[in-house]
């Protein structure tokens, strides 16, 4: 089996042995474009507003645009392209290097006025050839469905592959009850419109729950250089507060809610948490934006993208900033 297992790793033409690659977002090189296209008409660009805040399934998060009207369109596309396009074009057949076709949820929670959550149907993408992404499926399936993982079968995992191809930004949460702390990172998560801030939590976990109860956190982007302590953070999804000496943090305080810092932060958010929406295995939860506060430059922001689109970029000659692990 682990000879399959080998065999099939190499025949997904991957370049990278990591599956997530680190880099800084601010020096990342031509990154690709998002559009809202809606009846085959690029209408919006998106590429700065859109909100990947769930993987299974895939849920994009949209700002709730006046071009998007609930009762006419159920299905709308977003294309990623690796230029700029003219609003009000018509897109021609198979431009995009990858699209995304998702439904537009149409019981919407209460927070319609101010976000539209969109669940993927659909993804297809030119990353890898189509060879490379059969084996690379087929390799999915053997080996990637077990018991304590969240399996991504059929097209959902090009789906999620596709969603990585934009940078996303890793940050962490801070929160406090009674005294006891817990800092645990995030990358399905943005700010909507000017006061509002979406972060999705798998809704059996224990970070989810903290949140819930607490409802006031602290949310930091962090410098890419710490990207392998951001990393080593990712289980305490799964537990429970602790003193505070157990975590990374600076002697700095917020502002407003007088949470501590994490080492290496770079801005923060203070948020109040005024709904929750469930779907699936995700929690959508909506803030208010209560404070924010830039600390240090903003040039090295925590990110990361999916090996694929990196082996596309590196194929097509496009450098790569990757911090590897």
């Amino acid at each position: 089996m682990n000879v399959i297992k080998y065999a099939l790793s190499k025949l997904t033409g991957l370049a990278y042995r990591q599956e997530y690659l680190c880099l800084s977002k601010e020096q990342f090189s031509d990154p690709l474009f998002a559009y809202l296209v809606l009846d085959g008409i690029v209408v919006k660009d998106i590429t700065t507003d859109h909100l990947f805040v769930g993987y299974k399934p895939l849920i994009i998060a949209l700002p709730s645009y006046p071009e998007i009207e609930p009762d006419r369109y159920k299905k709308i596309i977003v294309g990623f392209n690796t230029s700029l396009l003219k609003i009000g074009s018509k897109v021609p057949g198979n431009s995009f290097l990858a699209t995304l076709t998702l439904h537009l949820i149409s019981s919407h929670p209460p927070d319609k006025t101010i976000v539209h959550y969109c669940l993927g149907q659909y993804g297809r993408h030119r990353f890898l050839p189509v060879f490379n992404q059969w084996s690379f499926q087929l390799n999915n399936y053997l080996f990637n469905r077990r018991k304590t993982n969240v399996f991504l079968g059929n097209n959902l995992y090009k789906q999620v592959q596709i969603a990585y191809a934009v940078p996303r930004v890793i940050s962490l949460i801070t929160l406090s009850d009674d005294n006891l702390f817990n800092l645990f990172p995030t990358d399905l998560h943005g700010q909507i419109h000017s006061d509002y801030y979406i972060i999705s939590l798998r809704h059996e976990g224990k970070a989810c729950s903290q949140v819930e109860k607490v409802k006031q956190i602290l949310i930091s982007t962090i410098h890419a250089q710490a990207y392998r302590e951001v990393y080593s953070l990712g289980k305490n999804h799964m537990k429970d507060l602790k003193p505070k000496e157990h975590f990374i943090f600076s002697t700095k305080l917020s502002d407003k809610l007088q949470l501590p810092l994490p080492l290496q932060a770079i801005e923060y958010r203070e948020l109040e948490m005024i709904s929750s929406y469930t779907c699936s295995i995700h929690k959508l939860l909506l803030f208010r934006i209560l404070h924010t506060k830039k600390i240090g430059p903003a040039e090295n922001t925590l990110s990361h993208i999916h090996s694929s689109y990196a082996t596309w970029r590196l194929k097509q000659g496009i450098t790569g900033n990757y911090l590897m692990r």
